[in-house]
């Protein structure tokens, strides 16, 4: 399907897979590394000794699954301030965010798409229109634990939102617009609106 979508969104492509948990008490984070040779392993053994745990960690070309019974908040500051290089693409129990810039056909042949099996899953395709073609800026973005979006069009107060919500703790990656939608949405789920609230309110705040 993703491949099918190539002529309308050619730059990049991104798929979010929902599949194994690690346990009740585990959670998964896709992490992402531009650096080819990146060393897996030693972030395992790294995060091991930090925490006090046996993580269980799945490469997938430009990606890693890290399974831990660590602290998500607490895993997420050591990986800031130890690991520059890395990108946390989703959090949660069951979700998966793979994503890279180039053409979707070689997306899928990348990362072996066929080969995966999970419950459900979300694609998208991008054609840039608003910010840079790179895989920080493809689609699907984190909207919080086992969340994700995608968007196609632009917002056109994606800048003023972007600061209150930085004012309110929220974190981007890019200056993508879409990124501003799904960081909007993570900010009404802190706040205890349920997912349908928080679309609802994003039909009358997200212009575009």
């Amino acid at each position: 399907m993703l491949v099918q979508m190539s002529e309308r969104g050619p730059d990049s492509a991104g798929v979010a897979v929902y599949r194994d948990s690690p346990g009740s008490s585990g959670t998964k984070l896709t992490l992402h590394c531009a650096e080819p040779d990146y060393d897996w392993a030693g972030l395992c053994s790294s995060l091991g000794r930090e925490f006090n745990t046996d993580p269980g960690i799945e490469v997938r070309a430009s990606h890693a699954v890290v399974s831990t019974i660590a602290p998500l908040q607490e895993l997420r500051s050591w990986l800031s301030r130890n690991c520059p290089d890395l990108r946390v693409m989703s959090a949660g129990s069951t979700i998966e965010i793979y994503k890279e810039a180039g053409a979707p056909r070689d997306f899928v042949e990348r990362f072996q798409l066929q080969d995966f099996q999970g419950s459900h899953a979300l694609g998208h395709t991008r054609m840039a229109t608003e910010s840079a073609i790179t895989t920080q800026h493809s689609h699907p973005f984190s909207t919080g634990q086992d969340l994700c979006l995608v968007h196609n069009g632009s917002l056109s107060n994606h800048n003023r939102l972007r600061e209150q919500l930085q004012g309110e703790g929220i974190e981007f990656q890019t200056d993508n617009d879409s990124e501003v939608a799904a960081g909007y949405l993570m900010w009404q789920l802190h706040q205890g609106a349920t997912l349908e609230q928080a679309l609802t309110r994003a039909i009358s705040d997200l212009d575009g």
